[in-house]
């Protein structure tokens, strides 16, 4: 389920800046409006007007929706499985398939994989936006809730 917020305050684009450059993993700037992703939110846009000699900013994000941890416990240990990631080796919702050596076939056996044990089936290209166990789940319980819808 997403989630959306919204607010709107008075500041100027530097301490707008400051304040979120700890949280922020992409930024995309100009005069009148900053852009940025975050690991909480899938997209944030921030558009501003003058307003005397500060910026009116007006927000609005979209928090993306996680899976439950079995959901993930699960996708990990299809994945652990697939790749043959040896024991020891920590597979977690952060785990990117890249950094556990797959490949592109090895993605499409993981996905296999998961439809199978879900029992659901994943359009190509939803499949081609899987990069990560979050990923994975996250598409998992969004086909699994509109299956059941």
């Amino acid at each position: 389920m997403a989630h959306t917020l919204a607010a709107v305050a008075s500041f100027s684009p530097s301490a707008v800046r400051r304040r979120l450059s700890s949280q922020v993993t992409n930024v995309i700037s100009s005069r009148s409006s900053v852009s940025f992703h975050s690991q909480n939110m899938s997209f944030v846009s921030i558009s501003s007007r003058p307003s005397q000699l500060r910026f009116k900013i007006c927000c609005s994000a979209t928090e993306a929706a996680q899976a439950k941890k079995e959901t993930v416990d699960k996708v990990c240990s299809i994945v652990k499985k697939q790749l043959a990631v040896p024991d020891g080796t920590p597979v977690t919702a952060e785990s990117k398939f890249s950094e556990l050596g797959a490949d592109s076939l090895d993605t499409v056996e993981i996905v296999m994989g998961l439809e199978e044990e879900f029992n659901i089936t994943v359009d190509e290209t939803s499949a081609q936006d899987i990069a990560t166990v979050q990923d994975a789940a996250n598409l998992i319980e969004k086909l699994v809730t509109e299956k059941t819808a």
